[in-house]
């Protein structure tokens, strides 16, 4: 059984930093792309970042010099380190598994940026 918990998720002021983890079980990690995605009430999903199975990256361009996306091959773990937090990256921050054939969901974290 498939399985990604997001955790790491919270309340911060603007100008904070976040760090997200998702933990995947029951696939070849090492295989697949990760993406985080983010939704927020009212918007469509938005791609917010990718890294490959061999750890390329590419970024959104609202978040390009403030996120950075990492993987752990050896905890089956992809993280997100958020800095310069705005209130607009206020929404819910959703880990996705890329395969060749197949593609899994977490169930997201709450980010909430506010003073």
């Amino acid at each position: 059984q498939v399985q990604l918990v997001e955790s790491g998720g919270g309340l911060v002021q603007p100008g904070g930093s976040l760090r997200l983890s998702c933990a995947a079980s029951g696939i070849s990690f090492r295989l697949y792309a990760m993406n985080w995605y983010r939704q927020a009430p009212g918007k469509q999903r938005e791609l917010v970042a990718t890294i490959t199975s061999t750890s390329k990256t590419n970024y959104a361009d609202s978040v390009k010099g403030r996120f950075i996306i990492s993987r752990d091959n050896t905890e089956n773990t992809v993280y997100l380190q958020m800095n310069s937090l705005k209130p607009e990256d206020t929404a819910v921050y959703i880990c996705n598994a890329r395969g060749s054939v197949a593609g899994y969901w977490g169930p997201g974290t709450q980010v909430t940026v506010s003073s």
